[in-house]
């Protein structure tokens, strides 16, 4: 285990912010974590997980002890009659991971194609797309305590999924509570993808180009294709364009709030969840309100998609968090609704 010193960080976060940390450990596999733990000094110290770093802005150099996420590998774990679970590390890139079930011939994970990031940072976010999300295909995940080096096991239910939430987001309030927010570092993650599978196209953009391309019954292959394309003449490549993907949650609503919002904006995009209530397009909130395209000093909305916050070149993590900030604002004071952001602000 190296701890290096005045690490830059603008290559290891998507929306290319310049910081350094004062220090980082690369964890590439669970020995490292337990190497941690049993040094006195590391051991003590504030720590910040880092995987792919496409859920984050930075807003200045990180202080606490960076631990970054490299354990890599992929295979199929088991199989039975009922279907294939599989396994990754958790410093894999998830979209890798998503392309290699699909040329396997392991369908399921096909509409959470060109999601940024890291399989161990899957899991915290629940990460989902499309009608799927990751707790619909999670089997397990295998974690390690920073504070005694040892190593558990969780199930989706003590995962404690929400929508773009988990376990892993909340800190303990007291002892016995069960947050592990900067408790636990992720090594390991499961998928169980179930042999009985169908096509999951019920989001408009899947549908239309299932309509374009007359293509009665779609593979997972077809639609790990038509996500691909969608997403890259939607999204800009963090690559090219710094970004952290969408920005905001999309916001949830009871019947009622959303007959009120509808008779106020009848155009408005919205779809109705198993459990009654609402699912409201943050995006077309966003643009709703005449952001789409305006900028804050180097950071801006992204002028074809409102929910994407990028770096137009040296924007600062405290320029992107005054942009999300006035959005927020705006939508609050037309809509009567708050939206909350998906990345760490860091």
């Amino acid at each position: 285990m190296l701890v290096e010193n005045q690490v830059p960080l603008q290559r290891y976060n998507t929306f290319g912010i310049v910081a350094k940390a004062h220090a980082l450990v690369r964890i590439r596999d669970e020995q490292d974590v337990r190497a941690l733990a049993a040094d006195p000094a590391l051991a003590a110290s504030p720590k910040f997980i880092l995987g792919g770093g496409s859920n984050i802005v930075i807003t200045g150099d990180v202080r606490p002890l960076v631990l970054k996420v490299e354990i890599m590998g992929r295979r199929l774990l088991h199989e039975d009659e009922h279907a294939w679970i599989v396994e990754a590390g958790a410093g894999e890139t998830w979209h890798e991971l998503v392309a290699w079930t699909v040329e396997q011939g392991l369908p399921g994970l096909e509409n959470m194609a060109l999601i940024p990031g890291t399989v161990g940072a899957a899991p915290v976010q629940n990460i989902g797309a499309y009608g799927v999300e990751l707790q619909d295909r999670f089997e397990s995940l295998d974690a390690i305590d920073l504070a005694s080096g040892e190593s558990f096991t969780l199930s989706a239910a003590q995962c404690g999924f929400g929508y773009r939430d988990s376990v892993f987001k909340h800190a303990a309030a007291q002892p016995g509570d069960f947050g592990l927010a900067g408790r636990a570092l992720i090594t390991r993650v499961r998928l169980r993808l179930p042999k009985a599978w169908r096509p999951e196209l019920g989001y408009l953009d899947l549908q239309k180009r299932q309509e374009e391309t007359g293509v009665e019954q779609p593979t997972a292959r077809d639609i790990f294709g038509w996500v691909c394309d969608i997403r890259q003449n939607k999204l800009p490549d963090w690559r090219v364009v710094g970004n952290a993907g969408s920005f905001f949650k999309n916001p949830t609503v009871t019947a009622e709030q959303c007959a009120d919002i509808i008779g106020r904006e009848p155009r408005i995009v919205h779809y109705q969840l198993d459990d009654g209530s609402f699912k409201l397009a943050a995006g077309w909130l966003i643009d709703a309100c005449g952001w789409k395209g305006k900028s804050m000093g180097h950071a801006a909305v992204y002028d074809r998609q409102a929910l994407v916050l990028v770096n137009r070149g040296g924007a600062t993590g405290g320029e992107v968090v005054t942009l999300a900030r006035a959005i927020q604002t705006s939508v609050y004071e037309r809509f009567g609704i708050r939206l909350e952001p998906e990345p760490v602000i860091v």
